[in-house]
């Protein structure tokens, strides 16, 4: 997956820059020796994706990091490297390779690194330590900000094609979406969950508030139906429960599946079937077919006073 090239610092990308992804950043931060660092199930995201840019790409070296809070990325995934040189590397921006992409928000690329005039050299001895000669370095864009990059490198001076940097950019934009949808799920769980003690504690809002608890509720059932990481899911779906309120009996013999409750969520907030299909990616049929099935639990006959019985019954807010 390589070609002769002259190098260049950055490939052709129309939709390039981090201002693509618009998504909201909420910070989740780990403190360590005043730097920050993401969460471990943030690199265990970042690991994946540079499993899947290896598949995609074949470049047998890739590594990256996260961005740290002051603009310090510290290297501390790698896959096909052969010393620990670069383990653990702190790079600032716009030093070497990446520090210009941390500077930019934009990839580049370079065929002979330590020979390369245009980047400063403060990193040479690791990267000569590990052999790598010509590297590319693609930002990982959350909310206007650079949240990690992303390598890539073989140890002959060669050009990387430019088909495995567009693939690079794609992976990178990928999991810029992913960590920015992990940010609002956290930030949305913080806030239910705030809702859900007071609800526990017998302390109702008010009802303007009672109406967003609602909505909340609606929504992270939603996400939860979405959500890859069973431990994300997981603890989705206990705030619902939460939120829900305190039921007159045990879990384990509601009558309503988990997808009738996340169809009467919907249609407590005044859904149609269409946009309850729209908003849980369901076909409307089959909106209908679990609204069917919740009345026949409920024994009741029509959308709210369905919505009423399951209120009553604690599996809605």
């Amino acid at each position: 997956m390589r070609e002769a090239s002259a190098g260049g610092w950055e490939p052709h990308h129309p939709r390039s820059g981090v201002a693509d992804t618009r998504r909201r950043h909420v910070k989740c931060w780990i403190q360590e020796e005043d730097m920050a660092i993401y969460a471990p199930h943030d690199q265990a995201v970042l690991r994946a994706a540079m499993s899947r840019l290896k598949r995609m790409t074949g470049v047998p070296v890739i590594f990256g990091g996260f961005v740290a809070r002051g603009g310090t990325l510290r290297l501390t995934e790698f896959t096909g490297t052969l010393t620990g040189a670069l383990r653990g590397l702190m790079i600032g921006t716009g030093n070497g390779l990446g520090g210009h992409v941390m500077a930019t928000g934009r990839p580049a690329a370079v065929t002979d690194y330590a020979a390369d005039s245009r980047i400063s050299h403060e990193y040479d001895a690791p990267v000569t330590a590990e052999g790598l000669r010509a590297i590319a370095a693609v930002p990982v864009p959350v909310a206007g900000e650079v949240a990690a990059v992303l390598y890539g490198a073989i140890r002959e001076p060669l050009g990387l094609a430019t088909r495995s940097l567009d693939r690079a950019w794609v992976v990178a934009r990928d999991l810029g979406t992913e960590l920015a949808v992990r940010r609002e799920v956290e930030r949305r769980v913080a806030a239910a969950e705030a809702a859900a003690v007071e609800n526990a504690a017998g302390e109702r809002p008010a009802a303007s508030a009672w109406e967003d608890v609602r909505s909340a509720h609606a929504e992270l059932r939603s996400i939860a139906q979405a959500v890859a990481d069973p431990v994300l899911r997981e603890r989705l779906q206990d705030v619902c429960d939460r939120l829900a309120g305190p039921r007159p009996l045990p879990r384990a013999v509601s009558p309503l599946s988990a997808r009738e409750v996340d169809v009467l969520a919907q249609v407590a907030l005044g859904c149609g079937n269409a946009e309850t299909a729209r908003r849980l990616g369901l076909l409307p049929e089959t909106v209908k077919s679990y609204l069917r099935g919740a009345m026949r639990k409920l024994g009741t006959h029509t959308r709210m006073e369905t919505v009423v019985a399951a209120r009553r019954a604690g599996f809605l807010p």
